[in-house]
């Protein structure tokens, strides 16, 4: 185990982290292949991947902790527009189209990430059909995922539904205990108001108001929600 407290995988062969939503999830043969053109690194928190704009060099694999993948504006305004979970292909769109990476990608915990050179990545995804198939499910599943933060950021008609949806979405897969539901929340009020296209002190506000009315609290890294049927009531139609 590494300064990081990771163990790095530095095989594709023979790797306990795969399943079925990993890009990894091939035939042998592609995964053989695919692992003699893979180099395996070990990023620590707050670890900058991929620059927005800069020239594509190559694809990392997310294989162990999560990133937040942002654009920012002119005036320095920095929108998050998704976090990419373990299994995730970053920067493959900018591969693929020989265009400009469309996002800035930071790790937001140690991370594992395998890296594959754009030309290697090219050849590997016309010698092999299985993975050009997944290729394209995940370039369709972030277009997909755009889309869902322009109808968030652009239909919604208060910050506070905003942010309630993004509660909601978080705590999907909490633990539920006499209709208290907990979940992990490892962001900080910058971030989530980076995600939920709005100020820090908007979110400071909001989560007080949120507190005070006894719908949902953060503790520590613990999101707790007292009330769905609540927090449900203020979204939009």
């Amino acid at each position: 185990m590494g300064p990081s407290g990771l163990n790095c995988v530095e095989s594709c062969l023979n790797c306990h982290l795969r399943s079925r939503s990993f890009f990894c999830d091939l035939s042998a043969g592609s995964i053989e292949a695919f692992n003699k053109i893979k180099h395996a690194a070990v990023f620590p928190e707050h670890a900058i991947v991929l620059v927005e704009g800069q020239k594509p060099w190559g694809i990392f694999i997310l294989c162990q902790g999560r990133a937040k993948l942002s654009t920012t504006s002119r005036d320095g305004k920095t929108l998050i527009v998704r976090i990419a979970e373990a299994g995730e292909v970053l920067g493959l769109h900018a591969v693929v189209t020989g265009g400009p990476y469309e996002l800035t990608v930071e790790t937001m915990q140690p991370s594992q990430l395998n890296f594959v050179g754009r030309e290697d990545m090219l050849r590997f995804l016309k010698d092999h059909a299985d993975a050009s198939l997944r290729a394209i499910q995940h370039l369709a599943r972030d277009c997909s995922d755009s889309y869902g933060v322009v109808r968030s950021i652009g239909l919604s008609h208060s910050v506070s539904e905003r942010f309630a949806r993004f509660l909601l979405a978080t705590s999907e897969d909490g633990e539920v205990t006499n209709g208290t539901v907990r979940a992990r929340l490892a962001m900080t009020h910058e971030e989530i108001s980076q995600l939920v296209g709005t100020s820090r002190e908007t979110i400071t506000r909001l989560l007080s108001e949120f507190r005070k009315n006894d719908m949902a609290e953060l503790k520590g890294s613990t999101l707790i929600i007292h009330n769905r049927p609540a927090l449900k009531s203020l979204l939009g139609a």
